[in-house]
């Protein structure tokens, strides 16, 4: 009995293995550098030439994304990006059959075209319960009316809308997320070092930290709640 617990047991701690292998040599590769990652981007703010470059990737229907934009992003951009230490990117990152989320971000870059996108942008993650079971001409007078709160006229919004001449960029993308191989959000990557978590104002300090150093020389060491992969 004792022997056919212990084969069990080291079979078992085979499988986890081989488990493991095979989850690393199938997970996908990326097929672009991750220094691209800001190349074309459409919503760029700060210096081009700014020592520490930021880039964001979220989701308008992601929880720690909307801590992110509402609790922490902020402060990053009142003490480093309008001061012009820094340059922050913001890319989309839909994930597959969220169409409401690829339409929520056609309406920030329609608000973009009103120089309202910031406030956009976070007037989305604050309203995610109202619209997250929306669609249709529904969702497209939601986000109409959101716009009309932050001074934009709710016309405008719906004819943007209607052509679809935003989606092409929204969907563009979602597709360097594949390339990049990300597959959680929010995504940053601050200075070739790639991260995910960042939750809400429990990372602030830590964000501070990072972007101090990052401008002093220093490696970049994500917030304390985040999971680096240097690349």
């Amino acid at each position: 009995m004792t022997m056919q617990r212990t084969l069990f047991i080291a079979v078992a701690a085979i499988a986890v293995i081989l488990v493991g292998v095979l989850f690393f040599a199938l997970k996908p590769k990326p097929t672009v550098s991750i220094n691209d990652a800001a190349s074309g981007a459409r919503f760029v703010f700060g210096p081009a030439d700014a020592k520490v470059t930021v880039v964001d990737f979220s989701n308008y229907l992601c929880p720690h994304c909307r801590d992110h934009a509402t609790q922490v992003l902020p402060f990053i951009m009142k003490e480093y990006v309008d001061t012009g230490k820094i340059r922050y990117v913001f890319r989309d990152f839909p994930f597959s059959g969220q169409d409401n989320v690829i339409r929520a971000s056609e309406a920030a870059a329609c608000a973009a075209d009103s120089n309202l996108y910031l406030e956009y942008h976070e007037a989305l993650f604050r309203s995610q319960a109202q619209w997250a079971g929306l669609s249709g001409d529904a969702l497209d007078q939601f986000f109409a009316d959101l716009g009309g709160q932050l001074g934009m006229a709710p016309a405008t919004m719906n004819d943007c809308l209607k052509s679809g001449k935003k989606e092409a960029g929204v969907l563009a993308d979602r597709d360097l997320t594949g390339k990049l191989a990300l597959d959680s959000t929010p995504t940053f990557i601050v200075n070739g070092v790639k991260f995910t978590g960042s939750r809400g104002t429990d990372s602030l300090n830590g964000w501070r930290k990072m972007l101090n150093d990052a401008l002093a020389g220093k490696p970049v060491v994500p917030p304390q709640d985040g999971l680096s992969t240097q690349q």
